[in-house]
């Protein structure tokens, strides 16, 4: 799944703290991948899961192990990378311009 995402979507972020500080989507949740087995509970059951990080390789292995769990998933194939390239809205948590670290 490419960074052309339907409107409303549960969107999973999996990077680290300092790659979502420097920018991230708006409506995303922070998991990192580390911490992922043990907040799974925050995550819906009931909708498909979007998983997302810088380029794909992490968010494939998260859509990976959720999927496995019980989870439907999809992977952002090109990531926060490919959400920037195509311009789609990005927030910081820097207060400076968001860009993909």
């Amino acid at each position: 799944m490419s960074a052309d995402l339907p409107a409303g979507i549960y969107l999973l972020d999996v990077r680290e703290d300092d790659e979502w500080a420097a920018g991230h989507a708006p409506d995303a949740i922070h998991v990192r991948l580390s911490e992922l087995s043990v907040r799974t509970e925050e995550i819906p059951r009931d909708r498909e899961v979007f998983v997302i990080c810088r380029s794909g390789a992490r968010s494939a292995y998260a859509a990976q192990a959720l999927a496995g769990a019980g989870w439907q998933t999809v992977n952002v194939s090109d990531g926060m990378t490919g959400w920037a390239v195509a311009g789609r809205p990005m927030i910081s948590e820097t207060g400076a311009e968001p860009y993909v670290a």
